[in-house]
């Protein structure tokens, strides 16, 4: 039993260690439109081309990444992101820092 609890505890630690964080998500997916605001997507960090965006709610936000919109293809470049994650990202890059 202590080997089964030894073990699940390396597992949920490894599990935690690989879990990436919102600017590392952002990094490996959404800044390669975002940063330079390609195909007429919002500018991360820029509040005033997201307001009107983030006006929609976040459920529309997150369907249109899932689904894609305009030129931003279906899962905006981050295939395995959660619903969750999505939000994350869309609140991250709708604030200035």
């Amino acid at each position: 039993m202590k080997g089964f609890v030894a073990g699940l505890a390396m597992v949920l630690v490894t599990g935690a260690a690989n879990a990436a964080t919102v600017e590392e998500r952002y990094n490996s997916s959404c800044t390669f439109c975002h940063a330079s605001g390609a195909a007429g997507a919002p500018i991360s960090h820029d509040e005033a081309a997201w307001k009107p965006r983030m006006e929609k709610g976040m459920d529309t936000l997150v369907k249109h990444v899932e689904e894609g919109f305009n030129a931003m293809p279906p899962k905006g470049m981050c295939n395995d992101c959660s619903d969750e994650e999505y939000r994350a990202l869309i609140e991250y890059m709708s604030k200035s820092k």
